[in-house]
């Protein structure tokens, strides 16, 4: 996914007309909202549905892309890969860059990046434009998701913050487990160009449906008018832990997933990938549910519950795959594991950050971007020199880690009781 700037007054941050230091900005009146914002909360999760499917569009449609660009389909891949490529560069750069600008005009200005790349790489007739287009997609992306989860938060009540961002979240699994086979569909039925045209459409709408309901906030600036240095969020107590778990986490999550198909086809069930991946989106969506309920009292426990969940699907996968009913229970509690995974590890990393949230929400888009490009480059040697079984192995190697650190930062990071402080509540 990709998640995000938490954008609450924090100490050192000048804070909005009326609203006094040291108390959440919520709204520029100064009260807060007492229920959750649903249509402005929808449009977020629109925009981070469209976030995700432009990102892995093109894995359904690699053929006809192909074909019509003139490259190989592995080429053909790397639309990918450049997509986040220009996330993981980029998100850091221009959220500190951009820090100052109001919260919905930087939100409008990303979607429409995402609107004018779709509409590029559905005209493009060349290889180079296409990889231009899909760079700058990516660049949008890192605008948008350092922005998305601080928007969410910053817009619910203190006790609904962790609903409120689960729900933004919800697009990731939608775009997965609808989004891409929709899309594919559309695109075998009439053509890839029509595809991403239709992408277009749907940001083209999302933009007045922006307009139109999401609240507008001021951008951060210290008091002394200098943007506060992202790389000081690394010096925060907790911000490390977190990134750590995200990009271990993602790369061990994508590695699997990326080559899901290829997993599947070894195993005979090559035939039965859609309805796999239908499994694994309800399953997650029942994820994003169960943590957008429990997340402001049980952030720690949903995070090592959620990384056991993932190890055990992995498990399963790794040593009983033979039987397809196993195969099934594994892809259930790997989306149950993986749902609600970026809305823990942004509401963790928002947390830690404090004043230098902002910062720390870009490093997780940077990590994150980067895990699932490392992700496929990885599954790709291991699917050469290895094979496709070795894939779920790979996944358990990689969550030792993440359960470690996870379990060690009890005081920071990962704490067993969320802090309540003016900047976070």
């Amino acid at each position: 996914m990709r998640n995000h700037t938490t954008e609450l007054t924090r100490p050192g941050v000048e804070p909005e007309s009326g609203v006094e230091s040291g108390v959440e900005s919520g709204v520029e009146s100064g009260s807060k909202p007492q229920k959750l914002p649903l249509p402005a909360l929808l449009a977020l999760a629109t925009a981070v549905f469209i976030t995700s499917l432009t990102e892995t569009l093109p894995a359904g449609l690699l053929p006809a892309m192909s074909a019509d660009l003139g490259v190989s389909e592995s080429a053909t891949g790397q639309t990918v890969t450049i997509y986040a490529i220009g996330t993981a560069l980029t998100a850091i750069p221009l959220t500190a860059a951009t820090s100052g600008w109001r919260r919905k005009r930087l939100l409008l200005t990303a979607m429409a990046g995402f609107a004018s790349a779709n509409t590029v790489t559905a005209l493009s007739e060349t290889y180079s434009l296409t990889m231009v287009a899909r760079f700058v997609a990516g660049v949008a992306a890192g605008l948008a998701w350092a922005l998305l989860a601080g928007y969410a938060r910053r817009m619910a009540p203190v006790h609904l913050q962790g609903k409120a961002i689960a729900i933004a979240m919800a697009g990731i699994p939608v775009a997965l487990s609808v989004g891409v086979p929709a899309g594919t569909f559309l695109g075998k039925a009439l053509s890839w160009q029509v595809a991403f045209l239709m992408m277009t459409a749907l940001t083209v709408g999302l933009l007045g449906w922006i307009t139109a309901t999401v609240p507008d906030y001021p951008g951060e600036r210290r008091q002394d008018g200098r943007r506060a240095p992202v790389l000081r969020a690394l010096r925060v107590p907790g911000v490390t832990p977190v990134l750590f778990v995200t990009f271990a986490f993602v790369l061990a999550h994508t590695v699997l997933y990326t080559f899901i198909a290829t997993f599947l086809a070894r195993l005979g069930m090559g035939d039965s990938t859609d309805l796999v991946l239908l499994v694994f989106g309800a399953a997650s969506l029942m994820s994003i549910w169960i943590v957008g309920a429990q997340i402001n009292r049980r952030l720690r426990a949903l995070t090592v519950a959620s990384t056991v969940l993932v190890a055990v699907a992995a498990a399963i996968l790794a040593v009983l795959a033979d039987s397809p009913a196993m195969v099934y229970v594994a892809v259930t509690l790997w989306g149950l594991g993986w749902g609600g995974a970026p809305t823990l590890l942004q509401t963790a990393v928002g947390d830690a950050g404090g004043d230098a949230a902002d910062a720390a929400q870009a490093m997780l888009v940077t990590l994150w971007n980067a895990a699932m490009a490392g992700g496929g480059l990885a599954g790709g040697i291991l699917l050469d020199r290895l094979g496709p079984t070795s894939f779920p192995w790979s996944v358990l190697v990689l969550l030792v880690p993440v359960l470690l650190v996870v379990t060690a930062a009890r005081m920071h990071g990962f704490p067993a009781r969320r802090r309540r402080t003016s900047a976070t509540s």
